[in-house]
């Protein structure tokens, strides 16, 4: 069980990791925690925009829409590589999703399908979204997918956790299909190399 940490102190492990941030106005004090609380966190979820364009992507994460207010995550990973914060504190990324799939990440255990969505996910995960089609075609570039994997070690560093404590949010909600373009087992093990 880990309280979240601070908003300065998650800024810094991203920039300790060795990637470029980018703030996007007042990212400290933008969430949806008046909806319900923010923590205990245990772990990081990886998610795919479905859009193209840093500008318009980071404006969707940020600010959501109707049906879905903002912010949609706490960082936005575009194809440059950088990270834009975009919120901090509960953000409407993870939904509801499976106890079980909970119970491995805590226990940092293979985890199970994801066949129930019955527990706040919102609650428990860093999010980031990453700017990507989600069609299978669009290409995840290199410099992407390195910065998913800092980003998610950084994390996995300051809270002590290992690999196995990032998910996407295929393996947390029944129907979702993010990310899609790389596995996150292969994912996992890049983080993992990260934290060695």
């Amino acid at each position: 069980m880990a309280a979240p940490m601070s908003a300065d102190r998650f800024i810094h492990a991203l920039r300790n990791e060795g990637l470029t941030v980018v703030e996007v106005g007042a990212w400290r004090t933008h969430n949806r925690n008046h909806k319900g609380p923010w923590g205990p966190v245990h772990g990081v979820m990886i998610h795919h925009t479905v859009t193209r364009g840093t500008a318009s992507t980071v404006a969707l994460c940020r600010n959501g829409d109707s049906a879905l207010p903002g912010p949609l995550c706490h960082g936005v990973i575009t194809k440059d590589g950088r990270v834009h914060l975009v919120g901090y504190g509960r953000a409407n990324h993870a939904g509801s999703g499976d106890a079980d799939v909970l119970r491995a990440v805590i226990a940092e255990k293979r985890l199970p399908p994801d066949d129930r969505a019955g527990t706040d996910g919102n609650r428990h995960f860093y999010g980031f979204e990453c700017e990507n089609l989600g069609d299978g075609k669009d290409p995840w570039p290199a410099v992407q997918l390195d910065a998913i994997a800092r980003a998610a070690a950084a994390l996995c560093r300051t809270h002590g956790w290992t690999a196995r404590s990032v998910i996407g949010h295929l393996e947390w909600q029944p129907g979702k299909i993010d990310p899609r373009g790389f596995t996150m087992d292969a994912m996992r093990a890049r983080v993992g190399e990260r934290l060695k």
